[in-house]
């Protein structure tokens, strides 16, 4: 069994179950997510974005005994850092994107890119001429592509915005997807393609995906064939049905470049205003809720400031921070209850606005003081009455 690890900030969660695609689906290929691990035997929920190493060995025992010749898995930065993957051995990696986060934990974005470096580091050791797939896009990318030019890797950069061995080229966005260019000269093929995945970050963690699943030996045509085939999932960017008179969604964005990706996406197809419902969660890094103030404020036209999971924290404090960060021109509105902050979104929206609920995507819990109550945000929606 091969095991493939995708690490960066934003997007482990979808360019890994979209490798897992490209690699055959879930017929023959196990995946361990933020939101779910599926061996080939049954699927559940680990409570970690990469599980601790005993949980882990036995996830790739049973995948493997259940003949799976690939598992896909997130390796997280608190992973890395904590060698929490052990001696398993990676067939090959990729790398999305750094933006702030974690820096309650890694303290500085140098240290945290480092950590990220490592992994590349580890599998150049343990794989040599493992496929490393790198986005390019943004600054940490370039950089991590320049070492790993350095060690004995198969580099294969990809982009949306420059040259790279896999790129995007005319990107098109709209609600139900995107079509762009793939301009590949790894891959042999310069086609249009269709994905259902929205939101042009999608386009970049779909690169990612095909620039490794290219490095395992998948067929140009395969990749190209299963790319429109793909459906949106697990709260990233998820339509949801709703009696609001505008078009809802529900996605993961939990730091500030994420929520700029996010809501400039749906700027871009939305003709009304783009509305922005969204918190902080508690006990992690407090550096990055005034950062996610500024960026909603720069993409949305109503922003409805809430709770996340506050945890051990006042849920009224954090959002006082995330304040810290929001213009006084704002048009923005203080709710500390989830719940009721959803409720005033799609009630005072209007036929032509968008609402995007970021923050938790697929979780079905809140975590307030020590306890995990019931919560969903896509349930929220459709439970939602004018």
């Amino acid at each position: 069994m091969r095991i493939w690890g995708i690490t960066g900030t934003n997007g482990k969660t979808t360019s890994t179950w979209v490798l897992g695609e490209l690699l055959g689906g879930e017929a023959k290929c196990g995946h361990v997510t933020t939101v779910e691990v599926w061996t080939g035997k049954r699927r559940f929920y680990s409570g970690y974005t990469t599980p601790p190493l005993p949980v882990l060995k036995d996830i790739f025992a049973e995948t493997a005994a259940a003949g799976l010749p690939h598992c896909t898995m997130e390796v997280s930065s608190h992973a890395i850092h904590q060698h929490r993957t052990g001696d398993t051995v990676f067939a090959g990696g990729a790398f999305t994107n750094l933006t702030e986060d974690h820096l309650d934990y890694h303290k500085t974005m140098e240290a945290y890119f480092e950590v990220k470096a490592d992994f590349f580091r580890r599998l150049a050791t343990a794989t040599p001429g493992a496929p490393a797939a790198i986005c390019v896009d943004g600054a940490y990318g370039q950089r991590l592509a320049a070492i790993c030019r350095d060690l004995p890797l198969d580099l294969i950069t990809c982009s949306t915005s420059g040259s790279a061995d896999v790129a995007a080229r005319d990107i098109e966005v709209s609600p139900d997807g995107n079509s762009f260019l793939l301009d590949a000269t790894r891959l042999g093929v310069g086609c249009r393609v269709s994905c259902p995945l929205a939101g042009r970050y999608n386009v970049e963690n779909v690169l990612v995906a095909s620039a490794l699943a290219l490095g395992a030996g998948i067929p140009a045509a395969e990749i190209v064939a299963t790319i429109p085939r793909l459906t949106p999932r697990w709260g990233r960017l998820e339509r949801v049905a709703s009696a609001s008179r505008a078009a809802v969604f529900v996605d993961f964005a939990h730091t500030d470049d994420a929520l700029a990706n996010v809501l400039a996406t749906v700027r871009g197809f939305t003709r009304g205003q783009v509305w922005a419902v969204f918190g902080a969660g508690g006990d992690r890094d407090r550096r990055k809720r005034p950062l996610m103030g500024a960026a909603a404020a720069a993409h949305a036209d109503r922003l409805v400031v809430t709770s996340d999971n506050p945890r051990s924290e006042d849920p009224v404090a954090i959002i006082q921070e995330i304040a810290g960060g929001i213009p006084a021109n704002a048009v923005v509105t203080y709710e500390p209850d989830r719940a009721a902050a959803i409720r005033f979104a799609l009630a005072n929206a209007t036929a032509g606005d968008s609402v995007v609920i970021c923050g938790k995507g697929h979780e079905t819990t809140q975590e307030i003081a020590g306890v995990n109550y019931p919560f969903d945000d896509r349930e929220q929606v459709r439970a939602f009455r004018i």
